[in-house]
């Protein structure tokens, strides 16, 4: 069977529940596509979804490619057919040679696209291809829907910075650890495991040296299935990094510090310095999507401080430390107001257990 294939069999009947067909093919793709979007199509006659198909691997067909792909397995002639795709079809050779070529030759009757790419080499240019081999093509479907769930490629395309997910675990009462720094486990096995899904499908992981001297953390995925291989980052201005620690010698993904002897010349301390330069070298090296920070509280304060963070996964365990001393999940935003305080916008909320997560955006991101 198609590896869509489960998404589909369920009849779908117009255009907005095609298109919301194709978002849900595109988040397959998620952890295996980037630096890629997430893309997804579907194939619709009288209105019905009959094929479908999406971006499943960098370097892989896309979508269209899948979509028409699997109306030939099936034996169904595409000419004719109606198109929806949650991003604007290429037009340029890359990896793959361009999506509007294909879709052009299949001879569809209409391309319905959720969004355009912001990519300079396209912007509109696929979209008006397909205009000019006369088929018609309507954009703005589930606009909103696509644009949440590229994210992280729309900020990188369009600012040169990666998406800046923090993640912590804390007592109910916002602590992140004791007063003498002490934090496992605040967390249960399940929010455990499901840091661990999260750090399988992103480009980087970022502590600040506290940390890293503090709990000697491996920062890899475990147990679960691997999508990407997360570059270790190390917030280290002064080199305090241990020369023995654990994920110097693991064998695991490569580690990068930035400091002013290491990989990324960065000198201003943690908690005073714009961390731009490193965020940017992670994207002009690296192809970096999205990165999760892990602490600790200085550095994720300052992230917040210069406007980098875009998403907050914070586990809410049910403890209570009720020690002022005890840690924050982030100092120094010198907020006298409430007012003033950064404004985050709850989107799921999951259950582990007796723990909770809260998936925040920033809100503006």
């Amino acid at each position: 069977m198609n590896p869509c294939q489960h998404y589909i069999m369920v009849h779908v009947t117009g255009e907005e529940l095609a298109m919301r067909a194709a978002l849900d093919l595109a988040r397959t793709g998620r952890g295996a596509v980037e630096p890629n979007p997430m893309v997804g199509a579907v194939l619709l006659r009288e209105g019905q979804v009959v094929a479908g198909g999406f971006h499943q691997r960098f370097g892989g067909p896309h979508a269209e490619i899948e979509a028409l792909a699997d109306a030939e397995r099936q034996g169904i002639d595409p000419a004719g057919l109606v198109m929806a795709v949650t991003l604007e079809p290429c037009r340029h050779h890359g990896k793959t040679p361009p999506c509007t070529d294909a879709l052009i030759a299949a001879k569809l009757s209409r391309v319905l696209v959720a969004m355009l790419d912001p990519d300079p080499r396209m912007a509109g240019q696929g979209v008006a291809q397909l205009s000019q081999a006369g088929i018609p093509v309507d954009v703005g479907i589930c606009e909103a829907e696509a644009r949440e769930l590229n994210s992280p490629y729309l900020k990188r395309t369009t600012t040169g910075l990666p998406w800046v997910i923090v993640k912590w675990a804390q007592t109910l009462d916002g602590r992140i650890a004791t007063h003498s720094g002490d934090s496992k486990w605040i967390s249960n096995d399940q929010s455990r495991k499901r840091v661990h899904e999260v750090r399988a499908r992103v480009d980087a992981i970022m502590i600040g040296v506290n940390t890293a001297i503090r709990d000697d953390p491996a920062l890899t995925a475990r147990d679960v299935e691997v999508k990407r291989r997360a570059l270790r980052v190390v917030i280290d201005p002064n080199g305090r990094m241990s020369e023995n620690a654990r994920m110097r010698h693991d064998r695991g993904p490569r580690v990068i510090t930035a400091g002013r002897s290491g990989d990324v010349p960065f000198s201003a301390p943690i908690g005073g310095g714009d961390l731009r330069p490193v965020l940017h070298y992670l994207v002009e090296h690296y192809h970096a999507t999205n990165v999760l920070v892990e602490g600790g509280a200085t550095l994720i304060g300052s992230l917040f401080v210069h406007g980098h963070v875009d998403q907050v996964l914070a586990f809410i365990a049910p403890k209570l430390l009720g020690d002022e001393r005890a840690i924050a999940a982030a100092h120094g935003l010198r907020i006298e107001r409430i007012a003033e305080a950064h404004p985050l916008q709850l989107r799921t909320v999951e259950r582990f257990g007796d723990d909770v997560l809260l998936d925040y955006r920033v809100a503006g991101r």
